[in-house]
């Protein structure tokens, strides 16, 4: 499905949510907004529901849910699997995002150097970027 007619669907998933589950119209309006922008900050409409406020649950980028609502991450925790471990593994997700972000920090920096050292100093701490997010990746897959 094109992303347009996604986010037209998205939107009067939302707009829907509005119309019929609205009761403090001021508050509700400032929620919808912040739905908005998460969908246009590139976040995906799921089918599935807040367990704390029923309003309906984002996938941001990065792949955690989020509440638009309670403005919170929401953990699932799948049938047979203990809190701990759904945690655990968000837990490294979210780490292995800021992982990334520094290394793309670093090659953002690598790029404009022009000084040996601080080039040698910056592939050093790239490597141990990159061995830290092999490691993290491992982790995630056991």
């Amino acid at each position: 499905m094109p992303s347009h007619l996604k986010l037209r669907a998205s939107l009067k998933l939302i707009f829907n949510y509005i119309v019929f589950e609205v009761l403090n119209l001021p508050k509700e309006i400032k929620d919808i907004q912040h739905m908005v922008d998460l969908l246009k900050q590139g976040a995906t409409l799921t089918e599935l529901a807040c367990p704390v406020c029923a309003s309906p649950l984002f996938r941001v980028q990065g792949g955690e849910l989020w509440c638009g609502k309670c403005e919170k991450r929401v953990i699932v925790v799948k049938e047979g699997e203990t809190p701990e471990k759904a945690t655990s593994q968000a837990q490294l997700l979210s780490l292995e995002g800021t992982v990334l972000m520094k290394i793309q920090t670093i090659e953002n920096r690598i790029r404009d150097e022009e000084n040996i050292e601080e080039l040698q100093k910056l592939n050093t701490v790239l490597t141990s970027l990159l061995e830290n997010l092999e490691r993290l990746k491992k982790m995630r897959e056991r």
